[in-house]
């Protein structure tokens, strides 16, 4: 284990759910915390712990730019870089407009990749960086009617991977968290999107049932709370060498090693039976 004792970190998507849990622990072990969101007023709390809220919106490219800048110019390095930001937009794929789908990759995988790519030189020339993106268990499976949310976490996966061997010859370790069901409000507005979006239409039967689905297990008390995704992420970042992924949090283990063992049919048949 590696100390983070004054380092410099900041967390995208701070605002809520895992994005402040994981705040909270990086200014436990020492670290100087930036939390990011674009609404600033609901990092209060945070920041009367210690941490510096700073807004952002991942997909304008000045606002990425004039946070990168304002925290080096202030602190001098930014250490640990936790890219947390990011949105499920849930609908039959024929149904969700191709401008929200743009939208969709533009905060989970363009907003990112800018956000890194501005981060970057000052932990090259430090020759020290923790990159950990959150991806999801639905980078590694499938659901219907998650398509683009599912495409933007499988292409963040790749990316991942790629940025990790490039990077690792300065210094600079790349991570992934592959979170499973968490008690977030995302299964509720998830579900909400895609009634909207397809609970009328041609695929009206199965959307309204997996929206169903959705909002009975989001509300539920058998998924994992924010902090253990929180627990893994300062784990990632504490290891002298972490490992490339961690999966964690309710199901996705034994979702994603279901996936490795199953054909494609058989865990098609598999997941449609999870949303009857």
């Amino acid at each position: 284990m590696a100390s983070i004792k004054g380092k410099t970190a900041l967390v995208t998507g701070a605002s809520s759910g895992i994005g402040k849990e994981t705040v909270q622990l990086l200014l436990n072990a020492g670290a100087t915390v930036y939390g990011a969101a674009r609404r600033v007023e609901k990092m209060k709390d945070l920041e009367q712990k210690g941490a510096q809220a700073i807004k952002l919106d991942v997909t304008d490219n000045e606002s990425v730019k004039s946070v990168v800048d304002s925290i080096l110019e202030k602190e001098g390095s930014i250490d640990i870089l936790i890219n947390n930001a990011g949105y499920g937009s849930y609908g039959a794929i024929e149904d969700i407009p191709i401008e929200e789908a743009r939208r969709q990759f533009d905060v989970n995988i363009f907003g990112l990749a800018h956000l890194t790519q501005r981060v970057l030189p000052a932990m090259r020339e430090n020759r020290y960086g923790k990159i950990v993106n959150i991806s999801s268990m639905g980078g590694k499976i499938y659901t219907p009617f998650g398509g683009w949310y599912h495409a933007t976490k499988h292409a963040l996966e790749g990316l991942s991977d790629c940025l990790r061997i490039e990077t690792e010859p300065f210094g600079i370790d790349v991570v992934i968290i592959e979170p499973g069901g968490i008690a977030t409000d995302w299964g509720i507005i998830s579900a909400d999107n895609l009634r909207k979006t397809s609970g009328n239409g041609a695929y009206a039967e199965l959307a309204n049932k997996t929206a169903d689905n959705l909002a009975e297990r989001y509300s539920s008390d058998k998924l994992s709370p924010p902090d253990v995704v929180a627990r893994t992420i300062l784990k990632a970042v504490t290891a002298s060498r972490p490992k490339t992924r961690y999966a964690t949090g309710y199901m996705a283990g034994f979702t994603i090693f279901m996936r490795q063992l199953l054909s494609d049919r058989i865990f098609d048949k598999l997941i449609l039976k999870s949303m009857s």
